[in-house]
C-alpha cells in the first residue's frame, strides 16, 4: 500500500510538472522565424565560419535579420544564394567568384635556408623562432598549417610551398587567417594573371635568399598599356579592376614572377564583310593593333595584338573572332 501511494503521488507531481513547463513554454516562447529554417536547410552545413558568421545557423539568423546578404555563405556560392534569395523575397546579387592565392614561388630548389628547422611541424611555431628557416623573410615555410585548417581539401603543400587548389576553393578565410607570413590572398578566379612574390626587400637582397623573387626592376610597370600593375616598396602589385588580362607584365618579367599562360594568348581577326567601320574597337585597343579609316572595314596587325580581346567586348557586330595558330600563321603572311 505504501508503495501504491508513492507511485501515485510520483504520478500527481509529474502531471502537475508537465503541466507548469508547458505553460511556460508557451508563455515564454521565443518566436523563430520560419524563414531561418527553410534557409539554414538549403545552406551546406560546413560550419566553416567563412562567412563570419558562428555556423550556418548564425548566419540563417542575420540574414532574416537582415543583417547579412542572401549571398553571405561562400562555400554555397550563386546556387545558394538564389534559393536563399528565394526564400527571402529578394534577387541574389552574383558577384565573381573569389579564391585564395599563395603569394610566393620559394620552392624547395629556388629559396635558400638559414638554418635547419626540427621543431613542430607548424608555421606558427616555425616563424617564432627568428622567423622560420627560410632566408627570405616573406616567404612561405611550408610546413602546412593552411592545409591543416582548409575544410575542403583546397591546398597542398608541393616542393614546400602552399599551393591552391582554385576549383575547390570557396574562400572561406581560414588559410588567410592563419597564415603567419600574411602570404595568401583572395584574387578573382577568372584572373589568371598573378605576381606571385610577396618579398619587400630590395633586388639584390632577393637575388640572394630567392631565384624565383621580384626584384623590384619595374619592367612590368613600364609594359603595363593599361597603368594595372605598379611596383611599390621593392615589389609589383597588380589592380585586378584594371588588369584586362595581356600578359604583357608576364612576358616581360625577367624573373617570371609574374604568372599567366602565355601559350592560351589567342589573337582576333576582323571579318571584314561584317565590320562597319564605327572604330570602337579601334579606340579600345591599348596596343594600337587595329587599323582603318572611319565607316571603312578594319584589320587587326597581329604583331601588336596581345590577345587582351577588349575589342571583342566592344564590337556590335560580332565581326572580332578569335584565330588559332595555324590561321594566325596564314595571316601574317
Amino acid at each position: 500500500m505504501e508503495i501504491l501511494k508513492a507511485v501515485i503521488l510520483l504520478g500527481i507531481m509529474g502531471l502537475i510538472f508537465g503541466a507548469v513547463l508547458a505553460f511556460a513554454a508557451q508563455k515564454f516562447a521565443v518566436e523563430v522565424d520560419e524563414r531561418e529554417a527553410k534557409i539554414l536547410e538549403v545552406l551546406p552545413g560546413a560550419n566553416c565560419g567563412g562567412c563570419g558568421y558562428p555556423g550556418c545557423g548564425g548566419v540563417a539568423a542575420a540574414i532574416v535579420k537582415g543583417e547579412a546578404p542572401v549571398n553571405a555563405c561562400p562555400v554555397g556560392g550563386a546556387a545558394v544564394a538564389a534559393k536563399v534569395g528565394e526564400i527571402m523575397g529578394v534577387a541574389a546579387e552574383t558577384g565573381e567568384k573569389q579564391v585564395a592565392h599563395v603569394m610566393c614561388k620559394g620552392t624547395c630548389s629556388s629559396a635558400a635556408n638559414k638554418y635547419e628547422y626540427q621543431g613542430i611541424t607548424d608555421c606558427r611555431a616555425a616563424v617564432a623562432l627568428i622567423g622560420g628557416p627560410k632566408s627570405c623573410s616573406f616567404g612561405c615555410l611550408g610546413l602546412g598549417t593552411c592545409v591543416s585548417v582548409c575544410a575542403f581539401g583546397a591546398l597542398s603543400i608541393v616542393d614546400g610551398v602552399a599551393v591552391v587548389d582554385e576549383d575547390k576553393c570557396v574562400l572561406c578565410g581560414k588559410c588567410i587567417d592563419t597564415c603567419p607570413k600574411g602570404l595568401i590572398q583572395k584574387k578573382p578566379a577568372k584572373q589568371e594573371v598573378v605576381v606571385e612574390c610577396s618579398s619587400k626587400d630590395k633586388g639584390k637582397d632577393v637575388k640572394d635568399k630567392c631565384s624565383s623573387g621580384c626584384i623590384g626592376c619595374k619592367k612590368c610597370e613600364k609594359s603595363c598599356p593599361v597603368g594595372a600593375i605598379t611596383v611599390e616598396n621593392n615589389l609589383a602589385t597588380i589592380d585586378y579592376s584594371k588588369c584586362v588580362g595581356c600578359k604583357v607584365c608576364a612576358d616581360v618579367c625577367p624573373k617570371k614572377v609574374i604568372k599567366a599562360d602565355l601559350s592560351d594568348r589567342r589573337k582576333v581577326s576582323i571579318d571584314e564583310s561584317k565590320c562597319i567601320g564605327c572604330t570602337a574597337c579601334a579606340r579600345t585597343c591599348p596596343f594600337g593593333a587595329i587599323e582603318g579609316e572611319k565607316k571603312q572595314p578594319h584589320k587587326v596587325d597581329l604583331e601588336k595584338c596581345k590577345g587582351c580581346h577588349l575589342c571583342m567586348k566592344k564590337c556590335k557586330k560580332d565581326a572580332i573572332k578569335l584565330v588559332d595558330s595555324k590561321e594566325e600563321s596564314k595571316l601574317a603572311n
